[in-house]
């Protein structure tokens, strides 16, 4: 049975409950729902062969139904996930210490970015792209998610982001 994680935009502990996430996806047919770390993710499986856009319309659709409002959803295959971190994208690039390193999910691949790359902006890069998949890196500093404006900036706002960390433990749900 194929497995996928939902990737919601701009869920916290504040806005979303995890059970109650956790039981829309039950509600609509979909199996071995589990949920991780409180942030808008939810793996899950279904029997049904679906797309990955029909995908994310029935998991929208479903929180929709199940708690009266939904959440942007972009959907990915744990087993594409785990080819990304095999690959290891971050290799590639120079990633300045004490960097974090973060993925950013488009809705669509893109055939190449809508700027050149390597993008910076004070201590945020934006590496590569490859598919629907953007890599960047940041350093934490004061003045807030510097590296979130320059992801909004260049690839707009129909986009949800995830450590690297992140991105590992839905591979493995």
């Amino acid at each position: 049975m194929p497995r996928y994680v939902a990737l919601l935009r701009g869920v916290s502990p504040m806005n979303a409950k995890m059970p109650e996430l956790k039981r829309c996806f039950e509600e609509a047919g979909f199996t071995d729902v589990k949920t991780l770390l409180s942030s808008g993710n939810v793996a899950f499986s279904t029997a049904r062969s679906a797309s990955v856009a029909a995908l994310q319309r029935r998991v929208e659709k479903a929180m929709l139904d199940g708690q009266g409002h939904s959440f942007m959803t972009l959907v990915r295959s744990t087993a594409h996930l785990q080819q990304l971190i095999q690959a290891d994208p971050f290799a590639g690039f120079k990633v300045r210490s004490g960097s974090k390193r973060v993925v950013t999910f488009l809705p669509e691949p893109l055939q190449r970015s809508p700027v050149k790359l390597p993008v910076t902006h004070g201590e945020a890069c934006i590496h590569g792209l490859d598919g629907a998949e953007v890599f960047c890196s940041y350093v934490p500093e004061a003045k807030g998610p510097v590296f979130m404006y320059l992801l909004e900036k260049t690839f707009g706002k129909a986009i949800t982001t995830r450590t690297w960390e992140t991105v590992m433990k839905c591979a493995a749900a």
